[in-house]
């Protein structure tokens, strides 16, 4: 008696595979992975940025996004405050340390060299653009808290906040990634609330965080050697 082949037993179907020379498409949280991607594509955002603002003239949905920020209730001003300090300078060093008493120094190191690093750099770019702060480019402007002294392109905070975020994404959960999605943008508009900054002052500054944090993992990985370089493409890509 010849036995019958049982449904479930039969072989799967095969998958087709990929035609020859096709390459498969890549997602673009798999780029922006890559530090030169993200080097390069900060690079561009504050070159352009900074163009934009040379004239010191203020475009109409430049303006009206800043009034609707700028316009929100002063009683929000003590939760901006607090999430504006995540932008601060001394937050490099707190965050460092922070990774430095886990145990993660690697990441000490590039918290510190990032955070510290953009500060320094946005400060030579605010004397190169000379962008004035929004009370002198818009009359109206509500500044809230101290007066911010100095120039207005591009945001120092903006800039260290999205350096440190850069920098600490690859080692969270996903909990922690969501946390810092919403936390970094949150920064910058905190400076626009508080009438220190206009909106193209906060792109350039996220900008040259992620440029900075690119710049100085490239140097780690290559002083690390290429096993440190493997370990962080794998945390790039995420738990398998």
């Amino acid at each position: 008696m010849i036995p019958r082949t049982v449904p479930s037993e039969r072989a799967p179907a095969a998958v087709p595979a990929p035609a020859p020379g096709r390459i498969p498409p890549r997602s673009l949280a798999r780029v922006l992975a890559s530090p030169r991607v993200r080097l390069g594509a900060g690079a561009a955002v504050v070159a352009v940025t900074a163009l934009a603002v040379r004239h010191r003239d203020v475009s109409p949905w430049e303006a009206s996004a800043f009034r609707a920020v700028n316009g929100l209730p002063s009683s929000m001003y003590p939760v901006a405050w607090a999430c504006m300090q995540l932008g601060t300078f001394g937050a490099a060093p707190v965050a460092a340390g922070a990774a430095w008493l886990a145990g993660d120094r690697e990441l000490a190191a590039r918290l510190l060299a990032s955070g510290a690093g953009t500060w320094a750099i946005a400060k030579l770019v605010k004397q190169a653009v000379r962008r004035p702060r929004p009370g002198a480019l818009l009359p109206g402007t509500r500044c809230r808290g101290r007066p911010a002294a100095g120039l207005g392109y591009l945001s120092g905070h903006a800039g260290v906040a999205a350096a440190l975020g850069a920098a600490a994404l690859p080692r969270l959960g996903p909990g922690g990634r969501a946390l810092v999605l919403i936390t970094v943008p949150a920064v910058g508009l905190t400076r626009v609330y508080t009438g220190a900054h206009l909106p193209l002052d906060i792109a350039g500054g996220a900008a040259l965080g992620l440029a900075v944090d690119a710049a100085v993992t490239l140097v780690i990985g290559r002083t690390a050697g290429p096993s440190a370089a493997a370990g962080h493409r794998r945390q790039a890509t995420g738990p398998k």
